[in-house]
């Protein structure tokens, strides 16, 4: 799929990474991967694969702090970090699978998170 048409997380996943996301995406298109950048360096973080995704929404309603947006635009940074993390977290996954699922109601870790 192109990746204009394609989800992605935002850096309101880093150090939250609730990765129910994972579960529901039908083409494993979600990776796991450490976070590259500071505050939040080599803190859980999870991408979308925009060559994988196939835009077919499941994971939008799964994550409780929202940090999936439907679409490129909404977050040009965070899909072109997506985008160049890709090789990175496949070869992360392969080393250390996924990260852990946190249940949804679990309280953020970081204080500009709120559950929905």
């Amino acid at each position: 799929m192109s990746e204009e048409s394609t989800h992605v997380i935002t850096d309101k996943c880093a150090d939250e990474c609730y990765a129910a996301c994972v579960d529901v995406c039908p083409v494993d298109c979600i990776l796991p991967v450490p976070f590259p950048n500071e505050p939040f360096k080599k803190k859980p973080f999870m991408i979308i694969d925009p060559e994988t995704c196939i835009n077919c929404g499941l994971c939008l309603p799964e994550c409780p702090i929202d940090a999936i947006v439907s679409s490129p635009e909404e977050n040009p940074e965070a899909a072109k970090l997506n985008r160049d993390l890709v090789p990175d977290a496949t070869e992360w996954q392969k080393q250390h699978g996924n990260w852990p699922t946190r249940p949804p109601n679990d309280p953020p870790h970081r204080p500009d998170n709120k559950l929905r």
